[in-house]
């Protein structure tokens, strides 16, 4: 039940979109163990200028194919969970020509309380779905 936000800059076929999309899914479906249809993601492409995407010091250039990520998801999963998600998509990424230095992941922790699949109901506070555990904690 993640929802993953992908920030592109313009320019990229759309089947080249749709593997990057499926690369990040496929990562946090292996890690996570959630169902394959569990995916929310949105992609949105920027025009040129409008991702600013620095290196925080650590003394590497990006190029104009950075993929920014934010993933939200329930907090209760362990930081070397974390790590080895952040590990995987990157992987994953580069195998579909992404560059390690263009992949920036942002990740935001939250409860049961904070989702509404529709209906303006709160499915987990519902019952009408299981609160999923930290599977790949």
């Amino acid at each position: 039940m993640p929802l993953v936000r992908i920030e592109l800059n313009e320019g990229r076929p759309a089947a080249e979109i749709r593997t990057i999309a499926d690369a990040i899914h496929d990562a946090i479906v292996a890690q996570y163990r959630i169902p394959p249809r569990d995916r929310f993601q949105i992609v949105s492409e920027r025009p040129a200028g409008s991702i600013i995407a620095e290196d925080a010091g650590l003394g590497f250039e990006r190029s104009d194919g950075v993929v920014m990520i934010q993933i939200f998801t329930q907090r209760g999963r362990t930081a070397e969970a974390k790590e080895r998600l952040f590990a995987e998509i990157a992987q994953r990424l580069e195998g579909v020509g992404v560059a390690g230095e263009d992949v920036f992941i942002g990740y935001v922790e939250n409860g049961p309380e904070d989702w509404s699949f529709g209906f303006g109901r709160s499915q987990y506070l519902t019952g009408e779905l299981a609160v999923p555990s930290a599977a790949g904690a």
